[in-house]
């Protein structure tokens, strides 16, 4: 894994994804965001936040496509050319939007487990599980469609200097997230979204 793009993680979440939730969950929205970068250059081409008091399937990965699609054919890259970053990993109507978009690859820094108990916000696991039979959040995440990535195991089995670095940037990242999810905690009884 490259450091440079872990480098790129950071600074497009800082400067991009985040701000862009913080507005977000201003208005009542979860906490989940993405963005959608080039494989060239790791340039941005679009990022977005969850915007699910507009409409309940506007999850932050989706949102983030449709921003994608409404760009200039003529200047969007072709998807096996981006690279597809989520702060959690994909809910299952996400791991199908990515999927039928035509993304070889999505990265994220929130796995299941901390959506559900750290974050409170259950639904992914429970989904997977009632509707899909999947247990634990166990899909495949290798397969012919795309292969995912956990930025938490990138970053520890770096073996240089940076990985302090990059651990303690991603840490203040992650403690943004926190904060966001106590302050969406504090206020969803009062918004409109099917499943809080």
């Amino acid at each position: 894994m490259s450091e440079i793009l872990l480098d790129k993680f950071i600074d497009i979440f800082k400067n991009n994804i985040l701000p862009l939730t913080i507005k977000g969950v201003d208005c009542g929205n979860k906490i989940f965001g993405a963005a959608i970068i080039s494989k060239d250059d790791y340039s941005l081409v679009t990022a977005g936040s969850n915007n699910e008091t507009e409409n309940p399937i506007w999850h932050g990965e989706i949102y983030t496509l449709k921003k994608f699609y409404e760009l200039d054919n003529k200047m969007r890259p072709k998807e096996k050319n981006c690279i597809f970053l989520s702060s959690h990993e994909p809910c299952s109507l996400c791991l199908s939007a990515i999927t039928f978009s035509g993304f070889n690859n999505f990265y994220y820094l929130f796995p299941y487990e901390s959506t559900q108990s750290k974050f409170n916000i259950p639904h992914d696991l429970n989904i997977l599980k009632e509707v899909f039979n999947i247990t634990d959040g166990k899909y495949v995440k290798e397969n012919s469609y795309w292969k995912s990535y956990n930025i938490n195991t990138l970053v520890n089995e770096l073996k240089d200097s940076n990985k302090k670095k990059l651990a303690d940037s991603f840490n203040e990242i992650k403690k943004k997230y926190f904060d966001l999810s106590e302050k969406y905690q504090s206020s969803k009884e009062k918004n409109y979204i099917p499943l809080k």
